[in-house]
């Protein structure tokens, strides 16, 4: 992988999240690590990119998400163009909500 974000800072960072156990304590962290903007921000491009996957139209997701059409732009070219980081959770994420 030759993510344009590799650093021993972003390395920490992941291996940080990926010692959380359950929803509880990624509030705590990212509630702490993060402003509530960019923890919105984030939530919604997640949401935008399940939409889009579902075929869901750019101004249909925008009134769901109340997201601009530029976000949506560029998480659609995430999904098209990127690293699949958006298609690895949108599996597991459905994969696991059908287990439920």
């Amino acid at each position: 992988m030759t993510s344009k974000n590799k650093s021993s800072f972003v390395d920490e960072m992941f291996d940080a999240i990926l010692e959380l156990k359950n929803r509880e304590e990624c509030y705590k962290f990212f509630d702490d690590l993060c402003t509530a903007g960019e923890i919105h921000s984030m939530s919604q491009r997640l949401a935008v990119a399940k939409l889009l996957d579902k075929d869901i139209s750019y101004s249909d997701i925008a009134r769901a998400t109340g997201a601009s059409t530029a976000t949506i732009s560029r998480v659609k070219r995430s999904l098209a163009y990127g690293e699949d980081g958006y298609r690895l959770m949108i599996d597991r994420l459905t994969k696991n909500s059908s287990r439920r």
